[in-house]
């Protein structure tokens, strides 16, 4: 349990006391910043307003792509059980958007009843209407997996004639809700169809601002071979790059995330190593869960600032008695010079300002008479914030890490591959020969003796000058070829016997194969005579 003190003379006598971090947040977000949000009408514009259970929830991960990508399959590849809910096919069988969230029973909770349960956050999707409420449910069932994550099942993205049938509720809109509050958007794409259909174009727009948390899957990639695969990437990373404008290339995963066989084998290695690299990232979300809330409060608290300074602009620059209709005109024709004016005057940062295009759709049907001027003090309550309070919950946030138990998303198809012989990379580097009674070096030995006794061993060792010209022969740099050394000289007398050296050759042979060299010497490694026998 922690606590800090936040003081502000000017409001309070009584130190404020949190013992969490997401108490801390709550409680900041309430008295600081959500009333700059009510007075310049935020959530008119925006963003709903936060509630307690946004703050308390567990780390969501929203699936996004288009049909038939793999997206429900994948769900049930992570937690290997069926939903309620669930369909499965190459058709458009997802037409809801599915919470799987961890309960006590299995069951479906629709979504009128789902909006108006406090403990849930999903309250504010009450604003999307019926028309979405309808194909809105919650799935619930006992599962490990759901104990520290929810998943997000989307309806499959549509492409050609059919994108053109209205869903009857705003789906990018919806899309940008969930974004805003989870803790990763997965993109799902099918090796055979690769296409960006206009939704789905429209759809990663709208999740702009929150490209951190976006990762793209390549799914299904067995059913292609390699040289296929190779262009098939080329042409995915060349189709993002026009739509995520970004200067860094986004992290694509490629493989096969069902438990059926691989129809083409070939790159096994590689889906396994990108499906590890997945899970790790997937994993590591409970742990990094109080950041992610964090700096998301600290993106909307800088966007609530620009907003008060936008809406504070526009009621400065309005007539008092006539002329209101064409000068509200003029202003939202002008919002773009508005902008300018607002970065030069307060240094703000043109990335901070919410899309010029939807600000000026939202502003064509509100009445600026009704706007707030400017309120110093609203605003410099959230500067404090930012300033003093967010970097003191900064400190609380590794406290709180370093103190909890390692936190990591446990159960279905991430403890496939935890230990045992189906590990990543078991058996391999430095790892094989791990289960074999022999010392796996020994069948090399004889080819590394013949060396060996070129090198003038003295007392059967060798000294580290004389090594070095051998292992130097490797071309690996010196940093790598120390720490060979200090794995390979077990007994820590600056000298190699035989067994030694030939251990430095085994690593420096696991090294050029491409794999990572052990932080210890692993216990198979050992040296015959050098192991304790009890």
């Amino acid at each position: 349990m922690f606590s800090w003190v936040s003081k502000d003379a000017r409001r309070k006598k009584e130190p404020e006391l949190f013992q969490t971090v997401a108490e801390g947040l709550r409680l900041l977000y309430a008295q600081k910043l959500l009333p700059l949000e009510e007075h310049y009408r935020f959530h008119e514009f925006h963003s709903p307003a936060l509630e307690d259970a946004d703050f308390d929830n567990k780390p969501m991960v929203l699936l996004v792509g288009q049909y038939s990508t793999g997206k429900t399959t994948f769900i049930r590849h992570l937690i290997e059980q069926d939903f309620p809910g669930m369909r499965i096919g190459p058709e458009p069988t997802t037409d809801s958007f599915i919470a799987v969230m961890h309960g006590p029973t299995e069951g479906v909770v629709p979504g009128n009843a789902l909006v108006v349960d406090p403990r849930r956050p999903f309250r504010k999707l009450n604003a999307f209407g019926n028309a979405f409420l309808n194909r809105f449910m919650c799935a619930q069932l006992p599962n490990p997996v759901l104990d520290s994550i929810s998943i997000i099942d989307t309806p499959g993205i549509l492409s050609g004639e059919k994108q053109r049938i209205s869903r009857g509720y705003d789906f990018a809109a919806v899309l940008e809700w969930f974004a805003e509050r989870v803790d990763r958007i997965i993109l799902l794409f099918d090796a055979h169809k690769l296409d960006i259909s206009d939704e789905f174009s429209e759809v990663i727009k709208a999740l702009k601002n929150h490209e951190d948390k976006i990762r793209v899957v390549l799914n299904k990639a067995d059913q292609i071979e390699t040289q296929q695969l190779m262009r098939v990437y080329g042409a995915l990373m060349w189709s993002l790059g026009k739509i995520i404008n970004t200067p860094e290339v986004v992290r694509v995963y490629i493989g096969s995330f069902w438990s059926h066989p691989l129809l083409i084998p070939d790159n096994r290695k590689l889906f396994e190593a990108e499906e590890q690299d997945l899970f790790k990232d997937i994993q590591s979300l409970p742990r990094n869960a109080a950041l992610r809330k964090l700096n998301d409060l600290i993106k909307r608290a800088r966007l609530a600032k620009v907003h008060a300074y936008i809406i504070s602009s526009l009621k400065k620059e309005m007539p008092n008695v006539f002329g209101k209709e064409s000068k509200k005109k003029e202003l939202v024709n002008n919002l773009g010079e508005i902008y300018q004016k607002i970065e030069r005057e307060h240094q703000i940062s043109p990335g901070d300002f919410p899309s010029l295009r939807k600000m000026q759709e939202l502003l064509q049907t509100q009445d600026f008479s009704k706007f707030q001027a400017l309120k110093p003090k609203l605003l410099d309550t959230v500067d404090d914030m930012l300033a003093n309070d967010i970097a003191r919950l900064m400190v609380m946030v590794r406290q709180e890490e370093s103190l909890m138990p390692s936190q990591a998303v446990k159960g279905g198809a991430f403890d496939g591959t935890m230990n045992g012989p189906f590990g990543h990379g078991y058996g391999e580097g430095a790892g094989e020969g791990i289960d074999d009674v022999e010392w796996v070096v020994g069948k090399d030995k004889p080819t590394y003796d013949e060396i060996f006794y070129t090198l003038s061993p003295v007392n059967g060792k060798i000294t580290g000058a004389n090594a070095k010209k051998e292992m130097v022969k490797s071309k690996l740099p010196n940093t790598v070829l120390g720490k060979i050394w200090k794995l390979a000289d077990v007994d820590k007398d600056g000298l190699l016997d035989d067994e030694e050296f030939a251990l430095a050759n085994h690593l420096i042979k696991v090294k050029l194969e491409g794999h990572e060299l052990p932080a210890d010497l692993p216990p198979h490694l050992i040296p015959p005579s050098k192991r304790r026998h009890e």
